[in-house]
C-alpha cells in the first residue's frame, strides 16, 4: 500500500534556481543564435572529453596539465560568449529544475501538453541548453501564470548536464549554510 509519504516522493531531487531562460512554441526556433549554439556544443564536448582526460591522465601528466590548462581557457571564452547571451535572453529568472522537469512563470497562459522549446543557460558554469518541454500544468499567480513542465525526449547526455548542474549547486548551498553557521 503506498502512503502519502511515497506518493508525493520525486524520483529526481529539485532545486530553487536562477538561469537565464528564452521559450519558444517553435519545435526547432529558427532564432538559435550562432553564440547559444556555439555555447551548447562547447559543453557537450567537455562532457565527452572528461573520460579521455582521465585516461590520458595515468600515463601522461605533462600532457593531462597542458590540456587542462586549454580547458581553462576555452571555460574563459564560454563564460565570455554566455555574458554576451544572457544580454540578449534578458535578466535570469526564477526556475525549479530537475533533470526531469521545470517549472517557471510566464506572462501568457500556455495550454497543458502544448510542447515548448527552452533555450537555458545555467549560471554560474554557463551551460548551454537547448530542450523540449511538454506543459503539464498552467496556474494563474500574481506576476502571470506558473508552468509545470516535464522535459520530453531528453538525451542522456542532456540528463548528465542537469544532474551535474543541479549536484553543483546542491554543494554550493550546503558550503553557504555552514559558513553562515560558523558566523
Amino acid at each position: 500500500m503506498l502512503t502519502q509519504d511515497s506518493q508525493e516522493r520525486r524520483e529526481y531531487y529539485r532545486i530553487q534556481d536562477r538561469i537565464a531562460l528564452q521559450i519558444s512554441n517553435e519545435p526547432d526556433p529558427a532564432q538559435s543564435s550562432l553564440l547559444f549554439t556555439l555555447l551548447n556544443e562547447l559543453y557537450l564536448l567537455d562532457l565527452e572529453a572528461q573520460p579521455l582526460l582521465r585516461s590520458i591522465s595515468e600515463q601522461q601528466r605533462t600532457l593531462v596539465n597542458y590540456l587542462k590548462i586549454t580547458n581553462k581557457r576555452i571555460d574563459l571564452l564560454a563564460n565570455a560568449l554566455a555574458q554576451e547571451l544572457i544580454k540578449e535572453f534578458g535578466e535570469p529568472q526564477e526556475v525549479t529544475i530537475s533533470e526531469q522537469s521545470i517549472d517557471f512563470i510566464i506572462p501568457d497562459r500556455c495550454p497543458a501538453d502544448n510542447i515548448l522549446t527552452l533555450r537555458l543557460i545555467l549560471l554560474p558554469q554557463a551551460f548551454g541548453l537547448q530542450l523540449q518541454a511538454r506543459v503539464l500544468d498552467c496556474q494563474p499567480v500574481s506576476t502571470g501564470f506558473r508552468v509545470a513542465a516535464v522535459f520530453h525526449e531528453i538525451t542522456d547526455t542532456q540528463r548528465q548536464v542537469l544532474a551535474r548542474h543541479i549536484m553543483h549547486k546542491q554543494a554550493q548551498e550546503r558550503r553557504e549554510a555552514l559558513a553562515d553557521q560558523q558566523e
